[in-house]
């Protein structure tokens, strides 16, 4: 059946034309260069082309050795074409690895999936499917200020303040996620409250089996939290990891009564480059809580046995670590399968990677629960200082956006005050 222009809507017509045209013009596109910087304390990726198309990603560390290892990268991407993701993903994906070094490859990806969204004038989630969903449902961790910068001395009563400070929170959102246990050293800032050392320094400096005094001030804070929730507010707990099995266990089932959402990052996960599949599925056979852990997992490969293996309930990639969007995408399709739900982690990473995973929600299964949203507005990225087309939250849930790539802009004459002073060619491009 051919289509007769006459009857086909102007704006339709628009951008037919604008598509064809991009076709051509773009047809031999290819990458010259690979950029990172740390902006505003948060390393930024951008990726260059010849037609002066660029794409943006952003990475959760906000350390300086993440540049070099992105840097590392340019050799195998200069002189391709960006719309070849799948092509230039074969030559560094295997490069990449647990957390913090898959990060590189999926800002990479994100970057990429950004220039093609721009060149056809298409948001990412159609490049990605389509979506699912109009919005997305988000979880909070953070509202500004953190736990730590509250609390004196991690009592339940500091629990219950934040929580206040949550729930009055303008976003409305529905779903809030708390550090207990092991997570960020809360039992090592209660005396006896497990059986091991506290070591000196960051990362991760505590672990063992918990306390009968560990596990009821737990029970504690959990209460104060749900007293000031209630029952109509998401309740999710990371908490550690750290735990041994049975106090694993021993944690899940005396939380029981709280209708906690999940329990995150119990054991393996953070001291080395695997996650126990075994323990897993010990802990989650034996808990009447929901188990959940993935942020630290690099690749569908990662997460084979995890899923197949029914080893927790919940699965929480980062897309910024996974390997970017699409695998993601990939690893929630086969998770679906299994009956396996999704909860996918993010990071204070910034606006433009969390536009980037919204497209990304929006087009994931019906496995799919929400995103974390960490959002602080007291930071730069997060205040609408340094880019154009912020994310918009209302009661717990984000707009997909419709504008092209990411629909993100950054403001480069804001962004270049907040950047290092040998890092000011970051915002100029070879390209025409």
């Amino acid at each position: 059946m051919i289509m007769e222009v006459s009857k086909v809507k102007p704006s339709v017509l628009i951008r037919i034309k604008n598509f064809i045209s991009n076709k051509f013009f773009y047809d031999d596109m290819k990458i010259i260069d690979l950029k990172c910087a740390i902006v505003a304390g948060t390393p930024l990726v951008r990726i260059d082309t010849d037609e002066g198309i660029n794409g943006l990603a952003q990475i959760e560390s906000t350390k300086n050795y993440i540049k070099p290892h992105v840097l590392f990268y340019k050799r195998f991407l200069v002189g391709e074409d960006p719309t070849n993701i799948e092509r230039i993903l074969l030559k560094i994906h295997r490069l990449g690895g647990f957390k913090p070094w898959g990060s590189a490859v999926s800002a990479i990806e994100m970057a990429l999936w950004d220039i093609i969204g721009k060149i056809t004038g298409l948001p990412v989630y159609k490049l990605l499917g389509g979506k699912i969903r109009e919005r997305v449902l988000v979880y909070n961790t953070l509202t500004g200020v953190s736990l730590d910068e509250e609390a004196k001395g991690f009592t339940p009563e500091d629990y219950a303040q934040m929580a206040k400070k949550k729930k009055s929170h303008p976003f409305g959102f529905k779903i809030f996620k708390f550090p207990i246990g092991f997570h960020g050293g809360k039992y090592g800032k209660v005396p006896d409250s497990f059986y091991g050392e506290i070591w000196e320094g960051p990362p991760h400096p505590l672990r063992g089996h918990p306390t009968e005094k560990g596990i009821r001030y737990t029970i504690e804070c959990v209460r104060a939290l749900r007293d000031v929730l209630g029952e109509e507010v998401g309740l999710a707990l990371d908490c550690g990891p750290g735990f041994s099995v049975p106090g694993a266990i021993k944690l899940a089932k005396s939380l029981e009564e709280y209708n906690i959402l999940w329990l995150e990052d119990l054991i393996t996960g953070d001291y080395y480059p695997y996650t126990e599949v075994k323990a897993y599925h010990f802990v989650r056979s034996r808990s009447p809580i929901p188990i959940h852990t993935g942020e630290q997992i690099y690749s569908r490969y990662g997460f084979k046995y995890l899923i197949e293996k029914q080893a927790v309930d919940i699965i929480g990639p980062d897309p910024c670590d996974v390997g970017g969007l699409a695998e993601t995408s990939f690893i929630a399709r086969f998770a679906e399968m299994y009956q396996v739900l999704i909860a996918p982690h993010s990071g204070l990473n910034g606006p433009i990677f969390l536009n980037a995973t919204i497209h990304l929600a929006a087009s994931l299964p019906l496995n799919f629960i929400a995103l974390e949203c960490p959002f602080a507005p007291n930071k730069a990225w997060w205040n609408g200082e340094l880019v154009k087309g912020m994310p918009v939250i209302k009661n717990g849930y984000v707009e997909v956006p419709d504008n092209p790539g990411f629909g993100i802009e950054l403001k480069e004459h804001v962004a270049c005050k907040y950047i290092e002073p040998d890092e000011e060619d970051f915002f100029t491009s070879k390209g025409r």
